[in-house]
């Protein structure tokens, strides 16, 4: 073989090799579309349509409690972990080397050295900051510590594919899931606000879908089934329990998942209203045209994200670049002014509401591993409601005038977004 000849080979590998790096990174996510159930939302028949479309089970909760901000929920998180009698299973996309961690460490390894099962399940990117020697103390005291795709010639074609799910289950009875993980930007702020954040506590029988979320990606990390009795603990849930399901979303190779077909469904069956908290705002297409439709049947639909203290500011000159469509067809849209926040949130009607780890772009609905508590309660919508409407308050409405006088610098550097939307 000639020089040229394996000169040519080699940029023919590495074109190739390019093309499917760039189809990896920046392929057209699936448009969706939905025609919506002509049943009533608080019915039965809904909630089973809902759970059979986005591949999950209908449970029931005895109690989901709405913990506000880092000071509430992380008090609740490590009460909770103090009392735990058999195991622990957290999963963090989000563990910085930071005060609250210490705590949370201090607080594992002292129920590891009470013999409780404690699992800690740490994503390698989401904290790339966190050396593994920080973590050590656990495993000593008896604790089981892994980290989610680290990077290594094996894992590169699944190196875009995150575990986003921020969980904690004990005892197999009691779970939080949200948006927030471990990092002092939910505690003290690090000399900035604290991240405006919400995780929601619960108990009785949805708490197993919280554990079904964490053993899938435990499996995937370390080849282990979890099955044993005390990780599904039989869970009693009263009669008249809140009904729901864990929606537990991971990247298909057809580019459907179940977190959009959630939000995809409920959005589409919304009658009155859709309030979102989203901290990184880029619905696609089929997102887009669902709000719009919904507003153009007579939905108020609002939307509060980040104003400039958005932790990625890429993300927020490409979530601004499609305000205008949205704002044109009577979309309302609040920017955040106290700080950053952080909460993932979706209310539909006064009766759905949604709390978990996914955030409103293709990212999450495409490439990461989410998970969401869906439930239809009033009153757990209500309590949510009263941080919607505090949020507003903190909070500046963009109108389609405003957003057409942004500058030109802003316009110029959105440009530079429209590749990298999907990865957002």
């Amino acid at each position: 073989m000639t020089t040229f000849e394996t000169k040519l080979i080699a940029v023919a590998s590495l074109l190739v090799m390019t093309i499917l790096l760039l189809l990896v990174l920046f392929e057209p996510g699936l448009k969706y579309r939905v025609d919506p159930p002509a049943v009533p939302l608080d019915s039965q028949e809904f909630i089973g349509l809902l759970a059979n479309a986005s591949d999950s089970r209908v449970g029931s909760a005895a109690d989901v409690e709405v913990l506000t901000n880092g000071e509430t929920f992380y008090a609740s998180e490590l009460a909770a972990i103090n009392t735990a009698n058999t195991s622990i299973d957290v999963a963090a996309f989000i563990f910085h080397p930071s005060a609250i961690a210490d705590r949370f460490l201090t607080a594992l390894i002292e129920r590891a050295r009470a013999g409780v099962k404690v699992r800690l399940l740490v994503d390698a990117v989401g904290s790339f900051v966190t050396p593994n020697h920080y973590l050590q103390p656990l495993r000593d005291a008896g604790g089981s510590v892994s980290w989610y795709q680290p990077v290594s010639w094996s894992s590169l074609k699944r190196f875009n594919n995150r575990t986003h799910r921020e969980i904690i289950v004990v005892d197999g009875n009691v779970g939080f899931v949200g948006g927030a993980g471990v990092a002092e930007h939910w505690a003290s702020g690090n000399g900035e606000p604290p991240w405006r954040d919400t995780m929601l506590k619960v108990s009785g029988e949805l708490t197993t879908g919280l554990q079904v979320a964490f053993a899938q990606n435990w499996l995937e990390s370390t080849g282990e089934i979890l099955v044993s009795p005390e990780t599904y603990p039989m869970k009693a849930t009263p009669a008249r329990g809140i009904p729901g399901m864990v929606v537990i979303s991971a990247p298909s190779p057809a580019r459907s998942s179940r977190a959009r077909v959630l939000f995809q469904v409920l959005l589409a069956s919304a009658h009155k209203n859709i309030d979102i908290n989203s901290p990184y705002f880029l619905p696609d297409e089929s997102a887009r045209r669902e709000l719009e439709t919904a507003v153009a049947r007579g939905v108020r639909v609002r939307i509060i994200t980040p104003g400039d203290a958005n932790n990625h500011p890429m993300a927020r000159r490409a979530s601004r670049r499609r305000y205008g469509e949205l704002l044109q067809a009577g979309v309302k849209i609040y920017e955040y002014q106290p700080g950053m926040i952080h909460a993932k949130i979706l209310m539909i009607d006064g009766q759905w509401a949604v709390v978990g780890s996914t955030n409103f772009d293709s990212r999450s609905f495409d490439l990461n591993d989410e998970v969401n508590l869906a439930v239809r309660s009033d009153s757990v919508v209500a309590r949510l409601a009263e941080d919607f409407a505090n949020d507003l308050n903190d909070s500046r409405e963009i109108t389609y005038d405003a957003w057409q006088g942004r500058s030109w610098t802003e316009r110029l550097l959105a440009l530079g977004t429209f590749f990298l939307e999907r990865q957002e």
